[in-house]
């Protein structure tokens, strides 16, 4: 990028290539919500991957294809002519108005001592956002993923539980049937990773990077069979 354009001006263009891939190109002319989910899913992985093996540049790569997926479900949702369409603008304009709500500190005139009650208030105000939209009970876990890998699953739900300021001894169990010893056992290393704080979903991939790589170095030192 030139030095004289704006940070921002290639997004445009991002935009603009988009929507050409979508009038031209057989195979993006094709795609939905659903058929481009499973894509969104995996750029997020390798990006996670990269980041985890410290290679900047691959980073860099797997975020552009992070941000595709975005760009190509707002170009997608904009076809929608149904009343529930929105553009990339609106996308932008609704993370926009979030971030500037909940950072009243930044963009407000309140004060705070520090990061703690940066997130503090952000939860305060997220938790005001689900009530004012809701009509039953309101949750801690509200908006919580569930179908996503059972270990950032499980950290997930005991750090807004944490927040809410739930009994930490919830976390052990007891006495639920639907639940393995197993299970019991896992729940409790991922509170562990807690209390350490450690992200048990990254600790596990780098003991399992880990792992393949012995594997490999175990294949290579066999001695080739007859």
């Amino acid at each position: 990028m030139a030095d004289d354009q704006p940070r921002g001006s290639r997004l445009i263009d991002l935009v603009a290539v988009m929507d050409t891939l979508r009038q031209q190109c057989p195979w993006d002319a094709r795609q939905t919500h659903e058929s481009l989910a499973p894509h969104l899913l995996e750029e997020t992985y390798e990006a996670i991957d990269a980041l985890a093996a410290g290679d900047q540049a691959a980073f860099r790569d797997e975020l552009g294809d992070v941000l595709l997926q975005v760009v190509f479900h707002a170009r997608v949702a904009q076809e929608r002519t149904d009343g529930t369409g929105y553009t990339i603008d609106d996308v932008a304009d609704g993370i926009i108005a979030k971030l500037t709500r909940r950072h009243p500190h930044v963009f407000g005139d309140v004060a705070v001592s520090g990061p703690d009650e940066v997130k503090q208030n952000w939860d305060a105000i997220k938790a005001a956002e689900r009530a004012a939209v809701s009509d039953g009970p309101v949750s801690a876990l509200d908006g919580v993923p569930m179908t996503q890998p059972a270990l950032s699953l499980a950290a997930q739900l005991l750090r807004r539980a944490e927040r809410a300021g739930a009994p930490a001894d919830l976390a052990r169990l007891e006495g639920v049937p639907a639940v393995s010893d197993l299970g019991s056992q896992l729940f409790a290393l991922v509170a562990q990773a807690r209390l350490e704080g450690l992200d048990p979903e990254l600790e596990l991939r780098a003991a399992a990077r880990a792992y393949d790589a012995l594997v490999r170095d175990w294949e290579a030192s066999r001695p080739d069979e007859p």
